[in-house]
């Protein structure tokens, strides 16, 4: 009997000692886990705890529970937070030539965008983030993004003259809403559905993915679907972290990676597919701009796509375009 109880006791130790070594993973990210955040972390979390036998347990903060997009990238710098989905807004902000991604109408299509970035323009950008103390693993996505309102619909550049229009803390974004004539604010996430409702600024530009998931219909009166930027994000790590991994740690951490991005961009394609109904069931008025509307939009961007070309190179755009 004793013997029994010697080998159960051994057995719980051991069981203890494995458990003690499971390592946390601390993930954050803006939106809850219903977005397409949301899907791209539980998939990276799923698939690397399952490459690693359950060495590691992420722990999710949604909902900007780690802070907003820049301190949780600092985070990752200082090695006080493991791993992030980070959306292209703050991107710029510690490699400025990621900034390219995020100039107005440069993608035809999702496929073009998805091409882009999955090729070599794509991956030699993630590459860049290792100087800044963070391992880009692999591109999410958000989708195109849209403009929503409280003063009126926008088919032309004049509908946005004075309009108060948070955008991210993204200078390609904040030159753009700047030459169409808006007045841009750039705002943290988390204070962005508060001051709609105070009336601090008048509308937003975000993917319908975020405009669904935040319900932003309930504060929001017009939805134009301008389609003016695509939006990408990023999956990724503190090189602290990646750097205390083994080979087939890394590998599985980047495989959960890529998953979580695809999971995010299925996450994106239904969105894109119901999202603005959803809305207009929800009481917003939706409006599209067509082909020659936007177009017009782009002829008013002439002189920020010069300081583009300067901010750039005008032949990474024009690689960018070509990209089939």
């Amino acid at each position: 009997m004793s013997m029994k109880v010697t080998l159960f006791g051994m057995a719980a130790l051991a069981f203890a000692g494995a458990a003690q070594a499971q390592t946390e993973v601390k993930i954050g990210y803006a939106l809850p886990e219903n977005s397409h955040y949301g899907a791209g972390a539980l998939t990276w979390a799923e698939v690397t705890e399952a490459e690693t036998d359950g060495a590691f347990s992420f722990v999710h903060y949604g909902s900007s529970g780690l802070g907003g997009e820049r301190e949780v990238l600092e985070g990752l710098q200082l090695g006080t937070v493991e791993a992030t989905i980070v959306s292209s807004g703050t991107l710029s902000n510690f490699v400025p030539e990621a900034g390219v991604f995020d100039i107005p109408f440069l993608f035809r299509d999702f496929d073009h965008a998805r091409a882009t970035l999955d090729g070599p323009i794509g991956q030699e950008m993630l590459a860049k983030f290792e100087d800044q103390g963070m391992v880009a693993l692999a591109w999410g996505e958000q989708g195109f993004r849209h403009i929503t309102n409280n003063r009126n619909p926008v088919a032309e550049a004049g509908d946005l003259a004075g309009l108060k229009l948070r955008t991210m803390e993204n200078p390609v974004h904040i030159e753009a809403f700047k030459t169409l004539g808006a007045a841009p604010t750039p705002m943290a996430w988390p204070e962005v559905v508060s001051a709609l409702q105070q009336g601090t600024i008048d509308g937003q530009e975000n993917p319908l993915s975020v405009i669904v998931s935040a319900k932003l219909n309930e504060v929001q009166k017009y939805l134009t679907l301008s389609g003016h930027v695509y939006a990408p994000n990023v999956l990724m790590v503190s090189k602290i972290f990646w750097d205390g991994l083994s080979e087939d740690e890394q590998e599985a951490f980047r495989k959960g990676a890529v998953e979580g991005g695809l999971a995010m961009r299925a996450f994106v394609d239904e969105a894109e597919a119901s999202g603005a109904q959803a809305m207009a069931d929800g009481g917003m008025e939706v409006n599209e701009l067509d082909l020659d509307q936007k177009a017009a939009l782009q002829e008013a961007l002439a002189p920020a796509y010069e300081d583009y070309a300067r901010m750039f190179g005008a032949e990474l755009i024009e690689e960018i375009g070509k990209v089939e």
